[in-house]
This record gives C-alpha cells, structure tokens and sequence, in this order.
C-alpha cells in the first residue's frame, strides 16, 4: 500500500500535465481587437444553441415533457458548448 501511495505521488503531477505542450499555445479569438479565450467565446455560442432549442422545444409544445427541466438545459449547455469546440477550434 505505502509503494502505491509513494508512485501514485509522483504520477499525479505528470497526469495532470500532459496537455502542456512546449510548441502549443492556448487558442485565443480576436474580438473587436481584443483576444478572447476561445473556451469563453464556446460557452457563450453554446447558451446560445440551447437558448434557441429552448424556443424549439416550446413551439413543437415538448417543453413540458423534458422533467427536470434545469438538469436537461445544463447537459444541452454543455453538448453544444462541446460541440462548438470540436468544430471549430480542435486541431
């Protein structure tokens, strides 16, 4: 157990950097001469999505039938948040 504890301490730190990369850099957006994080401008577009699948959802009357509701819009957030970073700013 103490030899699990001993190579487990010294594998976390080396797990939790294996994204950084010496010839990568982070992905940023120019917005109006600014440069945004590109994960800023992904959320954004994502409450975006849900908030008009939202609409869609009200039209077609399947709003009521979506229970619990804020559990359902969080997940939307997030699928189309991802959805967004993987089609526009994955290598």
């Amino acid at each position: 157990m103490m030899r699990f504890l001993k190579v487990s301490f010294f594998l976390l730190p080396a797990g939790l950097l294996v994204g950084c990369q010496l010839d990568d850099h982070s992905p940023t957006v120019d917005v109006f001469g600014s440069y945004f994080p590109a994960w800023m401008e992904c959320i954004v577009l994502g409450i975006i999505i849900t908030l008009i699948v939202r609409q869609l959802f009200v039209g077609f009357k399947l709003d009521e039938h979506l229970r619990p509701a804020a559990l359902i819009y969080l997940c939307l957030t997030v699928f189309f948040t991802l959805g967004v970073w993987l089609a526009f700013f994955k290598n």
